[in-house]
C-alpha cells in the first residue's frame, strides 16, 4: 500500500509488516506485526485481530509509526526492546539493552518453585533467585506466593537498574534485591531457604547463539558459562547447599544437551533426587535437586 492511498487498514498495514519482516528473516513475523500494530494503537493482539477482520480504517500517523517500528524489527532488534515491555506470567516486565529478556520457557521452569514455596508447611518460606536479570523469577514467586519471602541477587548494574524497576511496579513488598556476585549471596540465609532457583548463563563460549536477537542484543555476561557453559552452574551448586535447609529444593534452567552432565554434577555434589524435566517443545530444560 502506497502512502496515497485513500484509507489505511489494520489488514493492509498488518499484510504490509509481516511481509516485511519475512523478509528480514525475522520468525513469527505475523505474530510481531500483531504485536507492533497492537503497541502503536494501544490494544491487545486479539483486538488487532478484529480490527483486520473488520478491515477498520487506522491513521495515516499510526500507520506510519507502525513502519518506523517494523523497520527497527527488520534489524532483528527484539520486539521487547522496541516495545520495552515482556511478558512473563503474569506481569509485564520492562526491559532493554543491558538486561536479559526473560523467555517463554522460564515461565514452566519457575513454577517447579512457585510449586516447591507453596508446598511448604512454614507460614513465610524463603526463595532465593540467584542472577536476576530483570526479576522475571523473582517476581513471579513474590507475587504468586505472597506469603512467600524472595531475595534475589544481580550482579550487573545496567541489569539491576531494570529490575529495580520492576520491583517497584509490582507493587511487591515481600522481595529482597542486593547487588552483588551470586557466589557470595545471602550468608545470613545460610540453611535457612526453601527453594533455590537460577537461569544462569549456560551457553558454552564457543557456541555463538544463531539468532541475531539473541547474539546482538542480550548481554553477553548473562548467556556464556565458560567452556561447557557450566562454571556458573558449578558455582551455584555450591552456593545452594550452603543457602538451603535440609529438604531444600534447587531448581535450574539450562540447555536442552546439558541435563544429563548437570545431574551428574549436582550428584557428585551431594544432591538428592536430581531429576531433568522438559519443555513444551520436549526439550530438556530444567533440572531439579533436593538437598
Amino acid at each position: 500500500m502506497s502512502d496515497a492511498s485513500p484509507a489505511f487498514t489494520v489488514r493492509s498495514l498488518r499484510n504490509e509488516t509481516s511481509a516485511a519482516l519475512a523478509q528480514a528473516g525475522v520468525p513469527d513475523p505475523e505474530v510481531d506485526a500483531d504485536l507492533l500494530i497492537g503497541f502503536v494503537l494501544g490494544v491487545g493482539r486479539g483486538r488487532v485481530q478484529a480490527l483486520v477482520v473488520l478491515d477498520s480504517p487506522v491513521e495515516a500517523g499510526d500507520a506510519e509509526r507502525v513502519r518506523e517500528l517494523a523497520s527497527r524489527r527488520a534489524t532483528r532488534e527484539p520486539l521487547q526492546h522496541i516495545t520495552g515491555m515482556a511478558p512473563f506470567r503474569s506481569l509485564e516486565l520492562a526491559v532493554g539493552p543491558g538486561v536479559f529478556v526473560p523467555r517463554p520457557e522460564t515461565e514452566q521452569v519457575v513454577q517447579f518453585a512457585i510449586d516447591a514455596l507453596r508446598a511448604v508447611p512454614s507460614p513465610s518460606p524463603i526463595g532465593v533467585d540467584l542472577g536476576t536479570g530483570s526479576g522475571a523469577i523473582a517476581l513471579a514467586m513474590a507475587t504468586e506466593v505472597p506469603h512467600a519471602r524472595v531475595f534475589a541477587v544481580e550482579k550487573s548494574s545496567e541489569a539491576i537498574a531494570w529490575t529495580h524497576r520492576n520491583v517497584e511496579a509490582s507493587g511487591a513488598t515481600n522481595i529482597q534485591l542486593v547487588q552483588g556476585d551470586l557466589a557470595d549471596a545471602f550468608p545470613e540465609l545460610d540453611g535457612t531457604v526453601d527453594v533455590v532457583i537460577s537461569n544462569p548463563p549456560y551457553v558454552p563460549d564457543a557456541a555463538i547463539p544463531r539468532d541475531p536477537e539473541v547474539r546482538l542484543f542480550d548481554p553477553p555476561i548473562a548467556l556464556y558459562g565458560g567452556a561447557d557453559g557450566l562454571d556458573v552452574v558449578r558455582v551455584i551448586s555450591s552456593v545452594a547447599r550452603r543457602l538451603l535447609r535440609p529438604g531444600g529444593a534447587l531448581v535450574l534452567e539450562h540447555g536442552e544437551l546439558q541435563g544429563a552432565q548437570i545431574r551428574d554434577l549436582l550428584t557428585a555434589d551431594g544432591w538428592r533426587a536430581t531429576a531433568t524435566h522438559r519443555d513444551l517443545t520436549t526439550r530438556d530444560r530444567a533440572t531439579t535437586a533436593l538437598r
